[in-house]
């Protein structure tokens, strides 16, 4: 058997909130239910399984998505008047990067993780810019 990432916890001020905001931003379906967890499932088999929690440590998510979803994310993202930045040290506010070719930003869940979409893995192809 292959080893898999299956889904992970991720600790939120109010699960509810974090929850769909992550889905609606990045167009996926709605939130579910599975005891006290609220389940954010993703197109290859993960799930982000988010839990209420009085203490919340910022992580860090990133979400390799197609060209055409990026603009759709992108553009929800906009539309929320968040800010983005194109890379981690929040450098050029309110641009975005074309890492190895693709395109990517940066930007931030109502618990304070820092949520990152990109259009190319690391390395996969021409330098950053």
């Amino acid at each position: 058997m292959a080893i898999q990432l299956n889904h992970t916890i991720v600790g939120a001020r109010d699960k509810h909130e974090s929850a769909h905001f992550l889905a609606d931003v990045l167009g996926l379906p709605a939130p579910q239910e599975f005891g006290h967890f609220l389940v954010v499932h993703v197109d290859n088999g993960v799930s982000l399984d988010f839990a209420d929690s009085d203490e919340v440590t910022a992580q860090h998510y990133a979400f390799l998505i197609s060209e055409q979803e990026f603009d759709e994310v992108h553009a929800r993202v906009q539309a929320r008047g968040l800010t983005i930045w194109p890379n981690p040290w929040r450098g050029n506010e309110g641009h975005i990067n074309h890492n190895d070719g693709g395109r990517g930003f940066y930007f931030m869940d109502p618990s304070g993780h820092f949520l990152e979409v990109l259009t190319r893995p690391y390395g996969s192809g021409a330098a950053a810019s």
